[in-house]
């Protein structure tokens, strides 16, 4: 198969899944999630489309601060396996890291520029925009640009994520806050 039908197959696949998925969802809509800008996985294959929706919806979480994403996109057993000092262990952890920066960051949306799935495994190259106008920790945002990657690799067990490596841009991060004098 050429690569570009390919990779429009995949994405058809996965708009599917994604809207067979829709209906076990809560308060979450999965018509709403981001789509990647660039996607690779097994078009045919039901697990590769389960992974990706588990990943596309704990995008939606960060791009929208939306607990119930993170309630459909993390499994109970949740693991950070790149745990920051601080924050508490299992999906708790990112619901009280998403509330703190969007104290800071009340604009905050976050795309999803690459997505690949291979077998349990989604790696994910996320994109987070917006405003420092609020505070984050003794610093006061005066509507500072906030533009900082991160890249994620989820195991993804039953449609949810259960391990997460994580590792975000935090220099450019703290720089853009002001933490960090260039």
């Amino acid at each position: 198969m050429p690569p570009l039908l390919s990779t429009r197959f995949a994405y058809l696949a996965l708009i599917a899944a994604s809207l067979a998925g829709a209906m076990n969802a809560h308060a979450a809509s999965d018509d709403a999630l981001p789509a990647p800008r660039h996607l690779a996985m097994n078009a045919a294959s039901e697990k590769s489309a389960a992974v990706a929706l588990a990943a596309r919806r704990y995008a939606a979480f960060w791009n929208t601060g939306d607990e119930a994403y993170a309630k459909l996109a993390l499994s109970p057993a949740f693991i950070d396996r790149t745990l920051p000092d601080g924050r508490p262990q299992g999906p708790e952890g990112p619901l009280q890291a998403s509330k703190g920066f969007r104290a800071a960051v009340p604009d905050l949306r976050a795309d999803i520029d690459d997505l690949v799935v291979a077998g349990d495994r989604a790696s994910v190259h996320l994109h987070f925009r917006g405003h420092f106008t609020g505070r984050f920790q003794n610093l006061e945002g005066h509507g500072e640009t906030i533009d900082f990657q991160a890249f994620d690799l989820y195991r993804v067990k039953d449609g949810r994520i259960v391990e997460n490596w994580h590792l975000e841009d935090n220099l450019t991060l703290l720089k853009q806050l002001g933490a960090i004098k260039p």
